[in-house]
């Protein structure tokens, strides 16, 4: 016999219809073999594809694809709370309870007496409650899984925070011509572990160059890839139409392509 579907009294409850949705993956946890198998390690990857297609949506402007990128996020945290619940360690209750003391500790400024009248100074007073919450450095809790260029930013906007940062933007730009001259002396030296070392730092600047601007390195590196794709996407079309494999076309053909790509705003 089929097992019921939990339904809320009232599906315009947000709260019976959250508590519908747990004791639904509850159900699955307990008899769907797929689901019963999975622990918090085999799922860990499916919540950072989760996430990325939660921006892509954003980034597309698709209310309805973040909708449903938003459900997909919300069935992992909802998931790693029951097997977390399953093993007597703690459960959805508890999630949102941490969050929301958290939240509220973090907002003196709305709950309390602390004045905070600018954004700046609200990012100084969250760093700073963070270290009164016991971290050992106001680096912590930067994910190393995150993208370079994005992780890189992280620690800079933190640092930054607490006042160890340029204030004149010309220094900044400065530090990037600094690198790429000590980049281009390692290369000319012939030297692989300096130039690994040196493209790494030139990175690093070129993002806090970026932060500065008022830019996000990972996104703008996105939009060029992207752009890059489909380019050389129109490029293939172009040798298809004709009847041509790009590696019989000269490097001159496939540049003509790809202005052609730029010229349609591609």
């Amino acid at each position: 016999m089929p097992t019921p579907i939990p339904h809320p009294s009232n599906p315009n409850n947000t709260l019976e219809y959250l508590d519908a949705f747990v004791t639904l993956v509850r159900i699955l946890r307990e008899q769907c073999p797929w689901d019963m198998k999975q622990t918090h390690v085999s799922i860990s990857h499916l919540l950072i594809e989760e996430a990325y297609e939660t921006v892509d949506a954003i980034q597309a402007g698709d209310d309805v694809e973040l909708r449903k990128e938003l459900g997909d996020l919300l069935l992992h945290v909802v998931m790693h709370s029951v097997m977390a619940e399953q093993r007597n360690a703690f459960d959805l209750r508890a999630v949102i309870a941490s969050e929301f003391d958290k939240l509220v500790n973090r907002h003196p400024h709305i709950f309390a007496d602390t004045v905070a009248a600018t954004e700046d100074v609200v990012l100084q007073n969250w760093e700073a409650l963070k270290m009164k919450e016991g971290r050992t450095s106001i680096l912590d809790g930067v994910p190393r899984a995150l993208p370079a260029a994005l992780r890189a930013q992280r620690v800079q906007e933190k640092a930054a925070n607490v006042g160890f940062d340029w204030h004149d933007r010309r220094d900044v730009w400065a530090k990037v011509d600094e690198e790429l001259d000590e980049l281009k002396h390692e290369i000319n030296e012939g030297n692989k572990e300096g130039t690994a070392r040196e493209f790494g730092d030139v990175f690093f600047a070129l993002v806090n160059a970026a932060r500065h601007e008022g830019v996000i390195a990972e996104d703008s590196l996105h939009g060029t890839i992207g752009a890059f794709m489909r380019r050389f996407q129109h490029i293939e079309r172009r040798a298809q139409e004709h009847g041509r494999a790009l590696k019989s076309m000269s490097l001159e053909e496939m540049d003509a392509y790809w202005d052609e790509a730029k010229g349609q705003g591609l």
